[in-house]
């Protein structure tokens, strides 16, 4: 039997700088375009960043940042701290899991590497797979200067 693990891992390789993938998580302009609706970020270790989604339900994040190396690396702590409709086993609280980003440079493009840790429960590590992996490819399509169309997860 395998035992249980609270964190997921995820990579992608994009055609653009660190520099310009590292703005996507920075900037609420930018980040507004693959990651929410609405963005409030205090890029600076400390400095809070919640965001909200809204659709059929009300869907608040709550984290901090925790480390911050422009192009190369973030940290932040990451949770609900309201999910209208979230099934049991799913909700993390604010600020109650850790995400890490590790931007690096590839020829001309980027090597992208998400690690979330702390989640507590086999749904919510699945529920968070498919979140991430889902907005992940939509910051390679506006990273690399596409459109990645109307945000999915509205209609939750």
């Amino acid at each position: 039997m395998t035992p249980r693990t609270d964190s997921l891992e995820i990579e992608r390789r994009i055609a653009a700088r660190p520099e310009t993938v590292f703005s996507f998580f920075v900037d609420p302009e930018r980040y507004r375009k693959w990651q929410g609706i609405e963005a409030e970020l205090d890029p600076r270790p400390g400095g809070i960043f919640h965001i909200t989604v809204t659709g059929r339900s009300r869907t608040v994040v709550l984290g901090e940042f925790v480390e911050i190396d422009p192009p190369r690396r973030l940290v932040f702590t990451w949770g609900w701290k309201q999910f209208d409709g979230m099934p049991e086993g799913m909700l993390v609280g604010p600020r109650s899991t850790t995400v890490e980003v590790t931007l690096t440079e590839e020829g001309e493009g980027t090597l992208l590497r998400l690690r979330h840790t702390g989640l507590p429960t086999d749904a919510a590590l699945q529920f968070h797979s498919v979140g991430w992996n889902t907005t992940m490819d939509r910051l390679v399509v506006v990273s690399e200067g596409g459109d990645p169309g109307p945000y999915p997860f509205q209609e939750i």
